[in-house]
């Protein structure tokens, strides 16, 4: 590695901000632009959650679901029959990106009462042999295809396997820099999520994580299953509600009985615990929604099927009523867009109150498609 600093924060612009979807930063001016943040798009893993390298209700009121015939769940899942909702933030703290509220129609499907664990991931790769995007090294001829065409080539060191892991800062710092809290560790993977001395013995019920969007669609067609739409995973989360902020209804999630895994304290620096979890948390640990899911808040973000695009709610302004909507055609992200990224929903451990809110049932993130992170796994859907 080059010993100057601007190659420092090259590396940690390029793998911060999108590791295996690399960012080069040549000068303090692009330094700022791609750090630049936005209160509509502000969250907890910031505006652009790394990669790999609006008004209040008090409604309780259920949906009325399509009526389906008797339908016998397999091991694991549950029956969502299938409805109308109305897709969308329904507070203040709603992005922009969550607008326009829309009708949206969906057939009945099946979903993983939790998020897949380590140890389903685990019969996965001994049945196929498969390696995650963590593990493997990083594909320079494939990766510069995204990125401007002046992008500097970092040295092989760099471009081995890793992923990102996060870690506490000493105290308060922007939060508009997120390389402060998350670290490109070699090693890290689902078998070593807080890198390579870390293990999941005696995790079995965890969610894996470090898993990207690559991965997660490659154990779904090994399953017979898919990655849920967007929209599915949304009218799953709420559980049945009409017009709540949360999974559980709209008691806000540091009131009453602990809801969810987040982050209690001041991001990033201080984390409570008060929920009796640091990081991630066993699937089950938390009460289900209407629906009997688990985890559809907090815990770890979830990959849905769709490409992301910043306005593709606007797509519907003129349409009564959306028929099981598989996203838009092509992604566009304003804070990175050169770069093709997925939805992912959910929130996590790392989300805070104060900072964001991506336990929100609407809220919405998005990353490219060979990001892993410590804190990013996924469920699956069938038919």
């Amino acid at each position: 590695m080059k010993n100057n600093i601007s190659v420092l924060f090259l590396l940690l612009s390029l793998f911060i901000t999108a590791p295996h979807t690399l960012v080069a930063q040549k000068t303090t001016k692009k330094k700022t632009a791609v750090l630049k943040k936005t209160n509509n798009t502000k969250s907890c893993c910031t505006a652009t959650i790394p990669n790999r390298f609006g008004v209040k209700t008090k409604s309780n009121s259920i949906e009325k679901p399509v009526t389906n015939a008797a339908t016998t769940s397999p091991v694991g899942m549950v029956w969502i029959p299938g409805g109308t909702y109305a897709m969308g933030g329904d507070n203040d703290q709603a992005r922009q990106d969550e607008f326009p509220k829309h009708a949206v129609k969906l057939n009945g499907f099946f979903i993983d009462i939790t998020e897949v664990t380590n140890a389903q991931f685990a019969k996965f790769v001994a049945a196929t042999g498969y390696k995650t995007t963590a593990e493997k090294d990083i594909n320079w001829e494939e990766l510069k295809k995204q990125l401007p065409p002046d992008t500097e080539k970092p040295d092989s060191e760099t471009l081995k396997a890793a992923s990102l892991v996060f870690v506490l800062t000493v105290g308060e710092v922007s939060l508009q820099d997120y390389s402060q809290w998350w670290s490109w560790s070699h090693g890290a993977d689902w078998k070593h999520p807080k890198g390579k001395d870390s293990d999941i013995v005696g995790k079995d019920n965890y969610p894996v994580v470090h898993i990207s969007w690559d991965d997660a669609n490659a154990y779904c067609k090994w399953a017979g299953k898919r990655l849920p739409t967007e929209a599915e995973w949304e009218y799953a989360a709420r559980g049945g509600l009409t017009k709540n902020v949360y999974s559980w209804g709209n008691e806000k999630v540091d009131e009453g009985k602990m809801h969810c895994n987040y982050f209690q304290g001041s991001f990033p620096y201080k984390n409570e615990g008060t929920d009796g979890f640091a990081g991630s948390a066993p699937v089950k640990s938390f009460a289900p929604n209407g629906y009997g899911l688990y985890d559809m808040a907090g815990n770890v973000w979830e990959w849905c099927a769709d490409k992301y695009h910043n306005l593709y709610y606007d797509s519907f302004q003129k349409v009564a009523v959306a028929l099981n909507p598989k996203g838009p055609l092509k992604s566009y992200d304003p804070d990175e867009p050169l770069v093709a990224k997925r939805v992912m929903r959910g929130g996590s451990f790392l989300c805070n109150e104060s900072y964001c809110s991506g336990y929100r049932v609407s809220a919405r993130m998005k990353s490219s498609s060979d990001s892993s992170m410590e804190h990013l796994g996924f469920r699956c859907v069938s038919n």
